[in-house]
């Protein structure tokens, strides 16, 4: 009796493209474009990030729409090319995830070019299997003769990826901005709106240098730290203003060679219709209006990391603040008690430390280190280079990765710190009556060097303010000839007239 013999599957297919044959994985929807990058750039093993490919999907979409307009592509390939493209934009759940299938490096080709030709095979592959042929077909002339989709002549029509790449970063930035990273510092702009507040009525001592200075109020504090995020809202919406200029329509250099003269313009409104949800959730992409500056150049990539560098800044400021506020629980400062989280040392029992403030500090840290490479990415003999800028891949994915982690950074402080910070209103009141600074209200009663020699003797004795006061002021007169009783004492030394406009006591008129 013969033995039973078992198949196995090919592990590759041969394919060509017009350097020659490659071995391309079986299963890959990519083709052997894509497989020579894949060779050729071994170096991060992070693939370029799904918001580019998804961002890529819309634009193919979108010139497959605009050149069925243009009387350039028949209605079959469109439909096909878009409905391929919604594929790719959900992920490619049916065909393993989207891994698989764009495994690109991001430290590839300058332009971009391997990922734009690993769009283009994927989205010509899925049509091939969408109409029964095996992946690879869509170079075979039979196929094409019979209304085939081509990953250069119809899903790349009228493109190229020095125009599709930037106008890739471009459209993904954008959207992750509006979608994922205003609505994440609103929200955390909110919730310090309500805590300044609600404590609005808490005085507390200020400090400079880390030195005492005059009184302020906890909710001042928080509405500065409120109103840095809402000028960090404007700066986003600046942001992605700048973003919405695409470079499509240049093509190679710019000039629009191989491209309807209308091709980059309605190309923007199709883009414009794909990402609206709505009145409130509209964002309005434009052709640039030079291409020359568009394509040769990144400088709105690198203003729109800028603002992102400066809204780490503030977060940055924001939880060391609240951190050093909350120092202690005996020997810091104390004035704020923060969530206790999880423990804090592994060798200290009972300890907790101020972990989300430091999450949130070592991704403005992140960040910065990302607009640094954007920057470098951007610059002369660096990244942009005469007539293109060759750094984009890298700067993309910095791009998105600053985008993502100042969201969630913000979803995380805003949910696990702010949401049940408390102040501590006796030590507030203990640490402002104790403070030397209060000597400052008197200054217009009793002048600048008798207030100073006042605070010294305080300190040197150990003693407030407000008691060496009682015992060398009273019964004195003030700079105006007027006797000095204990009510003005108490009135000079009030700290909450101390936060109001004027700064000094009530009863120095």
């Amino acid at each position: 009796m013969a033995k039973k013999t078992t198949v196995v599957p090919a592990s590759t297919r041969s394919e060509k493209d017009t350097m020659g044959e490659m071995q391309v994985p079986a299963h890959a929807l990519y083709g052997a474009s894509t497989q020579r990058a894949v060779l050729n750039f071994p170096v991060s093993g992070r693939p370029v990030p799904f918001g580019i490919i998804a961002a890529y999907a819309a634009i193919k979409a979108a010139c497959a729409r605009v050149n069925k307009s243009l009387g350039r592509l028949d209605a079959k390939r469109t439909k096909a090319i878009v409905d391929a493209c919604d594929q790719i934009a959900a992920g490619l759940p049916e065909h393993g995830g989207w891994q698989a299938h764009f495994p690109v490096d991001i430290f590839q080709t300058g332009s971009g070019t391997s990922t734009n030709m690993n769009v283009n095979e994927v989205v010509a592959n899925l049509i091939c299997l969408s109409r029964g042929k095996p992946i690879g077909s869509s170079k075979d002339a039979s196929y094409l003769k019979a209304g085939g989709v081509h990953p250069n002549d119809h899903v790349n029509m009228g493109q190229s990826s020095n125009d599709t790449f930037p106008t890739a970063m471009h459209v993904a930035a954008a959207v992750a901005i509006h979608r994922d990273l205003s609505p994440a510092v609103r929200r955390m702009a909110e919730q310090l709106e309500r805590q300044a507040k609600a404590w609005d009525s808490i005085v507390k001592i200020g400090r400079t240098h880390l030195q005492d200075a005059t009184p302020i109020r906890l909710g001042q504090e928080f509405g500065g730290y409120a109103s840095q995020l809402r000028h960090g809202l404007a700066r986003l919406d600046s942001a992605v203003h700048a973003l919405c200029e695409l470079p499509l329509g240049g093509t190679a250099v710019g000039t629009g060679i191989n491209c309807h003269e209308q091709f980059g313009s309605l190309v923007a409104t199709e883009l414009s219709k794909a990402f609206t949800r709505g009145k409130k959730d509209a964002i309005a992409f434009r052709e640039a209006n030079n291409h020359f500056e568009a394509q040769h150049a990144k400088d709105a990539y690198v203003e729109a990391s800028g603002q992102l560098k400066t809204l780490a800044v503030s977060l940055s400021k924001i939880a060391n603040d609240i951190r050093w506020l909350g120092s202690g629980p005996r020997c810091g400062i104390g004035e704020l008690v923060l969530p206790a989280v999880q423990p804090g040392s592994s060798i200290m029992p009972g300890k907790v430390n101020p972990v989300i403030c430091e999450s949130l500090v070592m991704v403005a840290c992140q960040v910065i280190g990302n607009d640094a490479a954007i920057t470098y990415g951007g610059f002369g003999g660096v990244g942009s280079l005469l007539d293109l800028n060759v750094a984009m891949p890298m700067m993309a994915a910095n791009m998105l990765e600053s985008i993502h982690l100042l969201a969630k950074g913000c979803d995380m402080f805003t949910t696990n710190l702010l949401a049940n910070l408390q102040p501590d209103e006796a030590r507030c009141q203990s640490l402002i009556e104790g403070s030397l600074a209060m000597c400052t209200s008197l200054v217009p009663v009793i002048g600048y060097d008798a207030s100073a020699a006042l605070a010294k003797e305080a300190f040197k004795q150990g003693k407030t303010v407000r008691q060496l006061a009682y015992e060398t002021c009273v019964g004195r007169t003030d700079n105006a000839g007027k006797v000095i009783t204990r009510g003005d004492i108490d009135a000079y030394l009030n700290p909450w007239s101390m936060t109001l406009p004027g700064g000094e006591g009530s009863a120095g008129g």
